[in-house]
């Protein structure tokens, strides 16, 4: 598998695991289940996985870390996250998590965007991951704490960058203004930009990516099926997209796209994954995988040829611009 490389010499290979599942995201996934995919990504090239203490109130990172135990660690490149502390809940046995996660809600998220927040939410990711470093830290979605991210947690990023606790820093974000500001201001090595540059979302192209490629920040995109729209040959009529039930139009544009997909004998997964990787600052792809079938048929996606035609197609008819 091929791997692109960030401006502070860190390589991630093209196509990431996302661990979110690993935290039992929507459903319940078992060890087993969990550590068979971490094994499949790795007989299939994959080096890069993310992770995140929101994924399953920490139970993604104690997983994940876990999978990895036996791997030697100059061999992957694994990135988490900061902004969120998971803190004990006060809630009685038997309540569940209410943010997306099959797991009992023994503890809550709290934000904290101090200095001393992020340092401590990187050492506890340490302590549940069982590592000693972290290659990749990003700032979780400061979506509502603009100020205080500007002011003390990318500055404490990049001071834990500058003692060498962590290789890289920036920010993972499901918008792109936010992550234009932070590479405008800050001196940040990698966006992770989840829904933001794919078939279907074109917008980070006015900003986010060029400013990008002037200021050598690397582009890491994840969440390009658009929350499942573009995750099956053809969208189903109650597909969901951007974390909702997909609006109509939505749903016509990706038919128009699966129909120009198949004119080249290619699937509209395919193309979701191969889209982002065609622009110069994105890295890497990362898609959550929950089994060690969704990891292989994953990488099967990521290794299909698709025509250059295909994309000019695209671009003509409206449907998608073109790095």
């Amino acid at each position: 598998m091929l791997s692109r490389t960030l401006r502070t010499g860190l390589s991630v290979t093209e196509l990431g695991f996302g661990a979110a599942q690993l935290g039992n995201l929507f459903r319940e996934t078992t060890d087993d289940e969990g550590q068979a995919a971490v094994g499949a990504a790795w007989d299939a090239g994959i080096r890069y996985f993310d992770t995140a203490p929101h994924y399953g109130l920490g139970l993604s990172e104690r997983r994940l870390g876990a999978a990895l135990a036996d791997r030697l660690r100059d061999d992957y490149v694994l990135s988490t996250k900061v902004g969120r502390l998971i803190v004990p809940s006060g809630h009685p046995d038997g309540t569940m998590d209410d943010e997306g996660f099959a797991v009992p809600a023994t503890s809550r998220r709290q934000y904290d965007l101090s200095r001393d927040g992020i340092r401590r939410s990187v050492d506890e990711s340490l302590e549940r991951l069982g590592l000693d470093r972290i290659d990749i830290a990003y700032l979780h979605d400061p979506d509502d704490h603009g100020p205080a991210a500007h002011a003390e947690a990318i500055p404490a990023l990049i001071e834990l960058r500058d003692e060498g606790v962590v290789s890289a820093v920036g920010a993972g974000m499901n918008q792109s203004a936010m992550p234009a500001e932070f590479v405008r201001r800050h001196d940040v090595d990698v966006i992770m930009l989840a829904g933001r540059y794919t078939l279907l979302d074109q917008g980070a192209l006015d900003e986010l990516l060029p400013l990008a490629v002037d200021r050598g920040v690397g582009i890491v995109a994840a969440a390009v099926y658009n929350s499942g729209l573009l995750a099956r040959p053809r969208p189903a009529a109650d597909a969901h997209y951007d974390y909702g039930p997909a609006p109509a139009a939505m749903i016509a544009r990706a038919n128009a796209i699966a129909d120009t997909c198949e004119e080249f004998g290619i699937t509209l997964p395919e193309a979701a994954i191969a889209y982002p990787l065609r622009h110069p600052a994105v890295v890497s792809v990362v898609v959550g995988m929950r089994t060690a079938d969704q990891v292989v048929g994953t990488a099967e996606r990521y290794a299909a040829r698709i025509p250059e035609e295909f994309w000019r197609v695209l671009s003509d008819r409206g449907l998608a611009r073109d790095a």
